[in-house]
């Protein structure tokens, strides 16, 4: 039994280094390096008693935008809402070269909306750099009024 599990994970790391190369446009140099961290994959994966219940599945494309190399994922897409500082945000796009899915958090963040009154006539947004439509359009669209950015 143990050896059809070694085999299937050396087989799962071998079409993952595939997957890898087929997706690579450059020189063979990546194709070597490709090849070589899945063979390393699957021998970290054979050793017996590793916890493999914490690999992502193999074969998984990482969700999100490619991120582009000369700009941060934040400047990228609107994370507001996002509980994640942006630092986090940055270095996960860094890290993967996929800027991540904004999350929304579980809790509104803001002052509910009073459905007869638009969020810039219900709370004070001077200082904040975002236009009015803005605002408004976030309360509308999520029933709370976002929190005053400052500048």
């Amino acid at each position: 039994m143990r050896t059809r599990k070694i085999s299937a994970l050396t087989m799962t790391a071998v079409a993952l280094g595939l997957a890898l190369t087929a997706c690579n446009s450059d020189d063979s140099d990546g194709v070597s390096s490709s090849t070589s961290s899945a063979s390393s994959s699957s021998s970290a994966t054979s050793t017996p008693g590793s916890d493999t219940g914490k690999e992502k599945p193999s074969g998984t494309r990482p969700s999100g935008t490619p991120a582009k190399s000369d700009k941060k994922c934040t400047d990228q897409i609107d994370y507001t809402g996002d509980p994640r500082s942006n630092a986090e945000i940055n270095s996960i796009g860094e890290e993967t070269g996929t800027c991540p899915p904004v999350q929304k958090s579980e809790k509104p963040t803001g002052t509910p909306k009073d459905p007869d009154k638009k969020c810039t006539d219900q709370i004070d947004y001077a200082g904040d750099p975002r236009p009015n439509a803005e605002i408004n359009s976030i309360g509308e669209e999520t029933g709370t009024c976002p929190p005053v950015e400052k500048k």
